[in-house]
C-alpha cells in the first residue's frame, strides 16, 4: 500500500530456532532454581527472625475466630489482640503446670530407667559384638589401624551455651508475641492496604479471597486439630491407665502436643513408649503394649477421626505433607515442623485464586 509517497512493505521476521528457544527455556529455569536457592538460603540465615514472626502469624490465624468473637462484642482491635496473647501464655502456663510434676518425678528415675535400659541392651550385647568383631575384620582388611579418636570435652560447654543462647531466645519470645499481638489487632488494617495495591478490580477479587481463604483453611485446620489432639490424649491416657502404665496422664498430654507434628511426633511418641516401657515393665507382650495401643489409637484417628472432622477438602496429599514436612525441620526444627501444613494450606489458597480463576471469576 502507499501512503503519501511513502510504500509500507511488511517485514516477516524469521521463526526462532529450536535452540533459541531451547536456550530461552533453560535460561528461565535457571533463573527459577537460582531464584529458590537464594530464597532458602535467606529463609535459613534469617531463621531468628522469621521463625518466631511466621509462628506467630500462624497462631494469630487460629485464633481469628476468638477475635472476631470479641471484635463483635464492639470491643477494639487492640483490645483483642491483647486477649489472644493472654490466652495463649494462660494455656501454656497450664500445659506446663500440668506437664511439670510428673515430668521432674520421671527425671528423678532417670538413672533407674538407664539402668534397667542397659539389662535390656545387654541381651542384645552378642548380636553387637558379632557386628563390631565383623567391623573389624573390614577395616583390617580396608587397612585401617583401628584407632579411636577421644575428644575431650574442657567444661564449660553447657555455661556458655545458656549465656549466649539465653538473650536469643528472650528476644525470640518478645518477637513471637509481638508477632501475634500485632497481626491480630492490625490484620484488618493490613488486608485494606493489600487491597488498595490492587490496580484492578479483578486482582483486587483474588487478593480479597486469599485472604479469606488462608484465614478459613489455618483456622478451621488448626482449632479441628486441636481439638482432635485433645480427644486423642485423653483416649492415650485412659487406655494406658486401664493397663497399669504409670503417669498416664503425662503421656496423654504429650500424645496431644506431639501429635501436632505429623508423622514425627507420633513416631517419637511411640518410641518413648516404648523405652519406658522395657524400663518398667517385663515380659515381651506387656511392653509391647503401651506403643500397640497409642500406634492402634494414632490410627484410628488419622485415618478415620482426622479425615471425617476435617472433610475431603481439607484432605492433602500425604506425600505433599511428608515434602513439606521434612524441608520445613530441616530448615527451622520444632517451628517448622509446627508451620508445615499451615504453609501448604496458604500455597493452595494462593493457588485456588490465581491459577483456577478464570472459570470463578467468569461466574461472578
Amino acid at each position: 500500500m502507499r501512503a503519501r509517497g511513502f510504500q509500507l512493505k511488511t517485514i516477516r521476521l524469521a521463526p526462532q530456532s529450536g535452540i533459541d528457544q531451547a536456550s530461552v527455556i533453560g535460561a528461565r529455569i535457571a533463573q527459577i532454581l537460582i531464584a529458590l536457592i537464594v530464597g532458602v538460603a535467606a529463609l535459613d540465615y534469617a531463621e531468628v527472625i522469621l521463625a518466631p514472626i511466621l509462628l506467630g502469624v500462624v497462631i494469630g490465624l487460629m485464633f481469628s475466630p476468638v477475635a472476631k468473637a470479641i471484635e463483635r462484642r464492639g470491643l477494639p482491635a487492640w483490645v483483642s489482640g491483647l486477649a489472644i496473647v493472654i490466652l495463649f501464655i494462660a494455656l501454656v502456663v497450664i500445659l506446663v503446670g500440668a506437664l511439670a510434676m510428673p515430668l521432674s518425678a520421671w527425671i528423678d528415675k532417670a538413672p533407674v530407667i538407664w539402668e534397667s535400659l542397659k539389662l535390656h541392651i545387654a541381651d542384645w550385647k552378642d548380636m553387637m559384638a558379632s557386628f563390631q568383631s565383623m567391623q573389624k575384620q573390614l577395616g583390617s582388611a580396608m587397612g585401617e589401624t583401628g584407632g579411636v579418636m577421644v575428644k575431650v570435652d574442657q567444661g564449660g560447654g553447657a555455661v556458655e551455651s545458656v549465656v549466649t543462647l539465653g538473650p536469643t531466645i528472650i528476644a525470640e519470645l518478645l518477637l513471637f508475641f509481638a508477632s501475634i499481638y500485632f497481626f491480630v489487632a492490625t490484620r484488618d488494617q493490613f488486608r485494606v492496604a493489600v487491597l488498595k495495591l490492587c490496580i484492578s478490580r479483578r486482582m483486587r477479587w483474588r487478593i480479597a479471597h486469599f485472604f479469606r481463604d488462608t484465614e478459613q483453611l489455618i483456622s478451621r485446620y488448626l482449632m479441628t486439630i486441636t481439638l482432635v489432639n485433645i480427644g486423642l490424649g485423653c483416649a492415650v491416657a485412659f487406655c494406658l491407665w486401664l493397663v497399669g502404665m504409670p503417669s498416664p496422664l503425662l503421656w496423654g498430654v504429650l500424645a496431644a502436643v506431639l501429635n501436632y507434628v505429623v508423622y514425627v511426633g507420633p513416631a517419637m511418641m511411640a518410641i518413648l513408649l516404648l523405652c519406658i516401657s522395657l524400663a518398667t515393665r517385663h515380659g515381651g507382650v506387656e511392653i509391647l503394649t503401651p506403643p500397640a495401643i497409642y500406634l492402634g489409637l494414632h490410627f484410628i484417628e488419622s485415618q478415620f477421626v482426622t479425615t471425617q472432622v476435617l472433610g475431603v477438602t481439607m484432605t492433602m496429599n500425604p506425600f505433599l505433607v511428608f515434602l513439606a514436612l521434612a524441608f520445613w525441620i530441616w530448615l527451622w526444627g520444632p517451628v517448622g515442623g509446627f508451620i508445615a501444613v499451615p504453609s501448604l494450606l496458604i500455597l493452595y489458597a494462593f493457588m485456588r485464586n490465581t491459577i483456577k480463576m478464570r472459570d470463578r471469576v467468569s461466574t461472578v
